[in-house]
C-alpha cells in the first residue's frame, strides 16, 4: 500500500456490514486503510454507505433522519450497522442499530458489550462530514448553524453533546411550567439552576472552539486553494462572558428569573445559548459568507470543515474519519488535487462519493475504489 500517512496514528475502518439499512438488505465491505471512493449514478446508494459510517458518532447521522426512516422499507425489524476499525484505543468492533419497535432509540455495542450511551463512540473515533445538504449553511437558519457549531465542539469536547441535550430538556420543562402559568418558585428555580450551569458551559465551550479554530486558520500561509473563513459567535454571552464561570451562571440565573413573565407571554425562553448565532466571513474579501457567490460559499465551507478536521487531530491526538459527499464535482482539477493533499496532511481515512471516477484520478493508488449500482457494490 502506497500512502503518505503514518498509519500508526491514523483512524480507519477495516470492515463495514449493514443489515436492512436504507436500500441495502445485506452488504459486507472490507477496507485496507486507504481512502474509500464510492462512484456510481445518483440514487444508487453511495450516500447511504456514508450515512452508515456517520453513525460511528453520537446522534442521528449526517442526514439527521428519524431511525424509522433509516431502516429498509418492509424490513422485519430495525437496522444494524457493524464496523471494525483501528480506533483511538486500538482495534475495536462497534455495532449499532435499532430493533424496529416504535419509539426505540439507537443501541450501541462496543466489542460485544452494550454501551451506556452513544457518547462512548467518541472514545474510539471522531467523524466529520460535508454533504450537499450543507450548501445552504450560510444562508439558512441560525438553528442549522448552531447544530453545525455544536458538532464541531463535540469533536474536541465529548461532554458537549450531553450538556446540550440536558439544557434543552430543562428548558422544555421550564417552558411547559410557564405556559401552564404554574409559577412555582421551587420548581422554576431548580430548572433555572440547571439551565444556568449548562448554558454557561455550552457558551464557553463554543467560544473555546472558535478561538482554537481561529488560531489554527491564522497559521495558514496565504489563501491557498480554499479561502480562509473568519468565524465568530454572537448573542448569548458572546461579548460579555468575562469573569469566573460561577459569576456568569449567577447572571444568567437572574436573567431567567426576571424574565419568567416575559417568557410565559412569548411561549419560549428568550435568553440563552439556544439563541446564539455563528457568523462566517470571507477573510480575504472581508465579506459575510451569506453575501458571497455560491462557488465561494462552497469553498469557504470546505475550508472550514478541513480546518475543523485539522483541529480535531491536534486536540484529540487522532485524525477524524472524514466524509465528503459529492464534493469533487464542484472543484476544478487543481483544487481537487489540493483537497486530496489536505486530506492526506490531516492523516485520517476519507470516504468520498462521485458520479465519475475520473474526478478522483489525482488520488492515484491512495484510494480504494468501489462502484455502486442499485445497491450492488463491487471493488474496481
Amino acid at each position: 500500500m502506497n500512502r503518505n500517512l503514518d498509519m500508526s496514528s491514523s483512524i480507519f475502518l477495516t470492515a463495514l456490514k449493514l443489515t436492512d439499512f436504507r436500500n441495502y438488505s445485506q452488504v459486507s465491505l472490507a477496507f485496507d486503510g486507504r481512502h474509500v471512493v464510492l462512484t456510481g449514478e445518483n440514487g444508487s446508494g453511495k450516500t447511504n454507505l456514508m450515512e452508515a459510517v456517520s453513525f460511528l458518532s453520537p446522534g442521528r447521522g449526517l442526514r439527521r433522519a428519524a431511525y424509522a426512516q433509516v431502516a429498509r422499507k418492509d424490513a422485519a425489524a430495525g437496522f444494524t450497522i457493524f464496523t471494525e476499525l483501528e480506533g483511538m484505543s486500538g482495534d475495536v468492533a462497534i455495532g449499532t442499530g435499532t430493533d424496529g419497535s416504535e419509539g426505540s432509540g439507537r443501541k450501541v455495542r462496543i466489542n460485544g458489550t452494550p454501551a451506556g450511551s452513544s457518547d462512548e463512540l467518541l472514545d474510539h473515533a471522531r467523524v466529520v462530514w460535508l454533504t450537499p445538504a450543507m450548501d445552504g449553511l450560510f444562508t439558512g437558519s441560525a438553528g442549522e448553524r448552531r447544530r453545525f457549531l455544536d458538532r464541531m465542539v463535540l469533536s474536541i469536547d465529548p461532554a458537549h453533546g450531553r450538556r446540550v441535550a440536558d439544557f434543552e430538556r430543562a428548558m422544555r420543562s421550564r417552558n411547559r411550567l410557564l405556559s401552564e402559568r404554574r409559577m412555582e418558585p421551587v420548581w422554576l428555580s431548580g430548572l433555572e439552576e440547571q439551565m444556568a450551569g449548562l448554558g454557561v458551559a455550552m457558551a464557553l465551550a463554543r467560544r473555546e472552539l472558535l478561538s482554537l479554530l481561529t488560531g489554527l486558520i491564522a497559521e495558514a500561509d496565504g489563501e491557498g486553494p480554499f479561502p480562509a473563513p473568519e468565524v465568530a459567535l454572537s448573542g448569548f454571552f458572546a461579548d460579555r462572558a468575562e469573569g469566573p464561570a460561577i459569576d456568569l451562571e449567577d447572571r444568567y440565573r437572574a436573567m431567567l428569573e426576571e424574565g419568567r413573565h416575559r417568557d410565559a407571554a412569548a411561549g419560549r425562553t428568550l435568553e440563552g445559548p439556544h439563541r446564539s448565532e455563528m457568523a462566517v466571513r470571507h477573510a480575504q474579501k472581508q465579506m459575510d459568507a451569506a453575501l458571497c457567490s455560491t462557488g465561494e460559499q462552497k469553498a469557504l465551507l470546505l475550508g472550514l470543515v478541513l480546518a475543523h478536521a485539522r483541529l480535531t487531530n491536534r486536540i484529540s491526538g487522532h485524525p477524524p474519519i472524514m466524509l465528503f459527499d459529492e464534493v469533487a464535482a464542484h472543484l476544478d482539477a487543481g483544487r481537487r488535487a489540493a483537497l486530496f493533499e489536505r486530506i492526506d496532511e490531516i492523516g485520517g481515512q476519507a470516504f468520498m462519493t462521485g458520479t465519475d471516477r475520473s474526478l478522483f484520478e489525482a488520488l492515484e493508488d491512495r484510494g480504494q475504489f468501489f462502484n455502486v449500482s442499485n445497491g450492488a457494490i463491487r471493488e474496481n
